[in-house]
């Protein structure tokens, strides 16, 4: 089974499922979800994400269109 199919399975399930259920499942997972975090807090990423930023708008790297990218994918393919 396909992970999106997986999930819209889950998602249709914890919606109606009862709360006792719910709080189970959330147990489990209960640590992955506060260890990974929020990214937004992460003054690491948020400069990461600046920098790459700067660099876009200043034309230090190159970047291509998504018709480049594309026809790269094609010519990658055959």
């Amino acid at each position: 089974m396909r992970s999106t199919t997986i999930r819209e399975k889950l998602y249709d399930y914890i919606r109606f499922a009862d709360d006792k259920k719910v709080k189970a499942i959330y147990t489990m997972v209960e640590e992955e979800i506060t260890a990974k975090g929020n990214p937004w807090d992460d003054p690491a990423f948020i400069s990461e994400l600046d920098r790459r930023l700067a660099e876009y708008e200043s034309g230090k790297i190159n970047t291509s269109t998504w018709e480049e990218v594309k026809a790269k994918a094609r010519i990658l393919k055959t």
